[in-house]
């Protein structure tokens, strides 16, 4: 039997989780439909997911169809959660992209679509609740290929739509209409089947282009659009037809290595670590023991594989399925199992852009609120908890204002731990501007260490990260030194000179130099006449932000791109209040009696545009905002307070971490 693991991705309110549900019932994995406003679905398990009725966390549910095994993976769909969405799509062999046949194509909805197709990940669109009043079916489906990618074919008619009575009507191979649109479509990527389409229209057998159609559906190059209604089930069942067929289910060679990649970690009721893998390649048995990062090893003690709707014990998983692994207590997001896979891309979305510090309501609950928050990290590494231990205080990143209520109703559901948090605060970066190099040598003062570190920091390519580099012999010190240098530096440059992480940046080792394991005649260890990778870790920081001074760096700034839909009358209003709240208007734009705005907005304005646009349009604006790019910050940049031992003050850092001072 095949597997597809299957992701439903969708704006939030789209209906992913109800089409979900239609789905494990048409495949009679569930006796009866639950409901998000009931909170009685199958994948929305959490009671704050109950409570809200949105998707917080990703979840796994399977059904069979045919041939078919489908994993089906549901995602949240609020913007705040697209960190789940991120660890999903590694994971994927084909997508179901949800849109509302009411609402349209939405801001999350074109970052999906962007991202599932970079990635050339197999989608179909599925147009959800064509039974609703204001339902769109002609007019969307130009939408679609404007605003997400122009291949697109429908693969049915909407009768009635915007009425309860609405169907669908799929078309087949006696549908000349359909015959001919797929056929021009298909022929684009195809100079085989464009030259029998120009010899004669009509003898291009129907069987040829739906296989064609499958192949370039495969490859991402062309999107089959389903109409229907998850909570009526109107068309659900080509769209059945259509994930099976028209998406590949994956193989994977069983008896090959192991290699396979963690994409979720929860916790279990007696607080050990679950992780969901999915197996690319091989067999992982229990009381198998597999490499999970680096040096990092671990043995399963069970697995479970999910099987028409549940997740039932096996004593193995194999490539192509996903399983839920016991044991593995130093298991983290993102560690791949045994071999890593050939592409893992290391980010598929903007990080977070803004970031809060978390503050206990009750004094006797700060020793308890660390250790919560770090179980949090552990299912979603994107928050970035940082420990100011100076000022004793919890910083974590964000994507938006209802991950604080998350946070919040999970430690104080979970942990007990009340919580409250600061203002936002947008998440600056830091790049080189020019060159900067600085060298301390062993045994030379004013270095304390028993180390050589040399480095040189150069700017890199906008998106490119931090690139660690040697330029010394490889065999001219032990390797667990370069490897104290190399995780140093970046853990260092998480601090820039004003505070922020600083990227876009080649960082090469220069100069090395150790002293050799140095012992009494005794036989003990002589740390004084020693080096140890202690020494490397704590000269590295003054090293690098000595060069990283030298090269200076420029604050930069996240910005959004908007898109707003206002009544054309209400133009002259909108400009210049846009303007007056940083907003910055790149184009115009009509669609039918409305005028469309595009530009740029500055991350921190973004939520006090948000929050004017009602009063300023009388309800009627339609507002789009999503990451765009970073921009250097105009006039006195932005300083974030340390919270390390702060190597830019030489004196300061050695008391702290050597308890002396080497005079200069």
């Amino acid at each position: 039997m095949r597997t597809l693991n299957l992701g439903i991705l969708a704006h939030v309110d789209a209906g992913k989780t109800s089409l979900t549900e239609r789905l494990l019932y048409a495949a009679g994995v569930i006796d009866e439909i639950g409901s998000v406003d009931d909170g009685n679905t199958q994948t929305d398990t959490l009671a704050l997911e109950r409570q809200r009725g949105i998707t917080i966390r990703s979840a796994v549910v399977s059904f069979v169809v045919g041939d078919v095994t489908v994993n089906l993976i549901d995602t949240p769909g609020h913007p705040d959660f697209i960190a789940e969405v991120e660890r999903v799509l590694s994971v994927l062999d084909g997508a179901v992209l949800v849109v509302s046949a009411v609402e349209g194509v939405q801001a999350q909805t074109r970052v999906l679509m962007r991202t599932l197709h970079r990635l050339r990940i197999p989608t179909l669109v599925f147009v959800n609740k064509v039974d609703r009043a204001g339902a769109q079916d002609e007019a969307l489906l130009r939408s679609i290929a404007e605003r997400l990618w122009p291949s697109v074919v429908p693969m049915g008619a909407v009768a009635r739509i915007g009425t309860r009575d609405a169907s669908v009507i799929p078309y087949g191979a006696h549908d000349v209409g359909f015959r001919t649109r797929l056929a021009e479509l298909l022929a684009e990527h195809d100079d085989a089947l464009l030259a029998a389409y120009v010899r004669d229209e009509t003898s291009v057998p129907y069987r040829r282009l739906r296989r064609q159609l499958a192949v370039r559906t495969g490859q991402a190059l062309v999107h089959p659009v389903f109409f229907g209604s998850a909570i009526t089930g109107v068309g659900v069942d080509p769209l059945v037809t259509g994930i099976t067929e028209l998406l590949p289910a994956t193989g994977g060679d069983a008896d090959g290595p192991v290699s396979g990649t963690v994409f979720k970690v929860e916790r279990g009721p007696a607080g050990e670590k679950i992780a969901y893998a999915r197996i690319f390649s091989g067999t992982l048995r229990v009381r198998d023991r597999v490499r999970l990062r680096g040096d990092t090893e671990g043995r399963v003690t069970a697995i479970e594989v999910f099987d028409r709707g549940e997740a039932v014990p096996r004593t193995s998983v194999a490539a192509g399925r996903i399983g839920k692994l016991r044991g593995l207590a130093d298991v983290r997001v993102g560690d791949p199992i045994g071999v890593p896979p050939e592409s893992r891309p290391e980010h598929h979305f903007a990080p977070p852009t803004l970031e809060t510090v978390v503050l206990p309501r009750r004094p006797a609950d700060r020793a308890a609120l660390h250790p919560a928050l770090s179980q949090l990290a552990e299912q979603d590494p994107l928050i970035d908890l940082r420990r100011d231990e100076i000022r004793q205080e919890i910083t974590v990143s964000l994507y938006g204002e209802v991950q604080k209520e998350v946070i919040e109703a999970t430690l104080a559901g979970e942990y007990g731990v009340q919580v409250t948090f600061r203002e936002s605060t947008t998440v600056c970066r830091e790049r080189p501007v020019g060159t900067g190099a600085a060298v301390e040598f062993i045994g030379q003062e004013p270095n304390p260490f028993l180390a050589t570190v040399g480095l040189r920091v150069e700017p890199a390519a906008a998106g490119s990260g931090v690139t660690f580099r040697l330029g010394v012999e490889l065999g001219s010190m032990p390797p667990a030194f370069f490897r104290a240098v190399e995780e140093t530096v970046h853990r260092t440059l998480q601090q820039g000179l004003c505070g922020w992480q600083v990227t876009d940046c080649v960082v090469t080792m220069t100069h090395s130099g150790y002293w050799a394991r140095q012992s009494h005649a005794h036989g003990t260890f002589d740390k004084s006449m020693s080096s140890t990778a202690g020494d490397f870790r704590l000269l590295t920081p003054l090293v690098l932000m000595s060069a990283l001074e030298q090269a200076g760096t420029r604050v930069y700034e996240p910005v959004h791109r908007f898109r707003l839909e206002i009544p054309a009358a209400q133009l002259g209003t909108v400009l210049p209040a846009l303007a007056r709240l940083g907003a910055v208007t790149t184009g115009t734009g009509q669609r039918g009696s409305a005028q469309v705005l595009e530009g740029e907005v500055p991350a921190a304005r973004v939520h006090g545009v948000e929050q004017r646009l009602p009063a300023l349009t009388s309800g009627e604006g339609v507002w789009e905002c999503a990451f765009d790019h970073y921009r250097p910050v105009r006039g006195e940049p932005p300083v974030r307070p340390r919270w390390d031992q702060n190597p830019l003050r030489r004196e300061e850092y050695l008391l702290r971490v050597v308890r002396r001072v080497t005079p200069p």
